[in-house]
């Protein structure tokens, strides 16, 4: 029987309920190289609620630093409004501060991966995620148009780098389809502990929605669809109705049948949560939001030649081989490029755009 832990917490105290976190689900870590994830939706402001708060972030990494692990990674890849932006968008949200140095632009270096050729024949994932002996997760509690929530699961998206994940956003085709999508990314590499940022949650049509909800929880677990479940009966969802949730249980991933899920803590509904319409419309159905997500796959990277020195770290860091140089500048090749970014990323000049 899978555990969540349900835990009061205040961005204050919060070191309180991530130390009851590491009690409860125990990880050995001596050693160890640990990857800790949290959600880096875009570049805003902390107090905006789209990212996971600093003060969450700032707590796991100094607890980790009481448990002597040999490494300690901080990392994650934007989502649509900030592809190519990671450090950019950890320095504003104030989390490559709260970081305290472990920071890594885990989008310039990656590594190709078969994926579920229903979708697409393969997806490109962060070198670091497949190399961490240990993977943290610390998730955000917000809703989204097309998935409702999004929580422990949907927050493995992010190993993906680039505008991949806008292709996979059209690859599916349909609300239900994308959430089978999100779950073949989450088992590409399952991370061992989640930690759900519900001090301040959000509601409405999320993930970027202006409706904040003072929560005062922190929730964690190690099993993502437990703890995606719990969040689900919260909001006033039955996580039966969500596809993601069935597609994990029929995974083998986990369950989503509270009755089978130990809750340590009070569980109890939220009133009055404004949820989105559960059929994925809010974002499906918008021609704005689909454009919008079109336009990021068309994008590619060129060589500014102004800025480019010709020094061929993009080429050796394409896990694709998707570059040559051609007179002195590195030229994509549209139809293998992937669009993970890695080159912009990992340019020193910053000489690659996307255009």
């Amino acid at each position: 029987m899978s555990q969540v832990l349900i835990c009061p917490a205040t961005y204050a105290n919060v070191r309180m309920a991530v130390d009851r976190a590491f009690e409860l689900f125990p990880l050995k870590l001596a050693g160890k190289k640990v990857l800790v994830k949290p959600n880096v939706l875009r570049a805003s402001e902390a107090g905006e609620g789209i990212v996971t708060h600093p003060a969450v972030l700032r707590a796991v990494v100094e607890k980790l630093e009481t448990l002597a692990p040999a490494a300690i990674v901080v990392g994650d890849n934007p989502g649509l409004f900030s592809y190519g932006a990671n450090e950019e968008s950890f320095k504003k949200t104030g989390l490559l501060e709260a970081a305290k140095g472990y920071y890594q632009n885990i989008g310039e270096d990656a590594c190709p991966m078969a994926f579920n050729p229903d979708f697409l024949p393969a997806v490109s994932v962060s070198r670091m995620v497949l190399e961490a002996d240990v993977i943290i997760s610390l998730p955000k509690f917000k809703t989204h148009g097309l998935t409702v929530i999004t929580g422990a699961i949907k927050n493995s998206y992010g190993i993906l780098p680039g505008a991949q994940k806008a292709k996979l956003h059209q690859a599916a085709g349909s609300p239900a389809r994308f959430h089978e999508a999100v779950v073949e990314v989450f088992r590409l590499r399952v991370p061992d502990l989640f930690i759900l940022d519900a001090v301040v949650g959000m509601e409405g049509n999320g993930p970027a929605s202006p409706d904040l909800r003072e929560i005062g929880l922190l929730l964690a677990s190690d099993n993502a669809v437990a703890l995606d479940s719990v969040m689900a009966f919260m909001v006033g969802c039955d996580p039966a109705r969500l596809r993601f949730l069935q597609k994990a249980r029929e995974m083998g991933l986990g369950d989503y049948d509270l009755e089978r899920i130990q809750i340590l803590g009070k569980l109890e509904r939220l009133p009055d949560f404004r949820l989105p319409p559960l059929g994925g419309e809010a974002i499906s159905g918008d021609e704005k939001i689909q454009a919008f997500i079109h336009g990021k796959t068309l994008l590619r990277p060129q060589a500014d030649p102004d800025l480019c020195t010709g020094c061929g770290t993009c080429l050796e860091q394409c896990p694709v081989s998707a570059l040559t140089m051609e007179d002195d500048l590195p030229r994509v090749k549209e139809d293998t490029c992937i669009t993970c970014f890695c080159c912009q990323e990992i340019c020193p000049e910053k000489a690659m755009v996307l255009r």
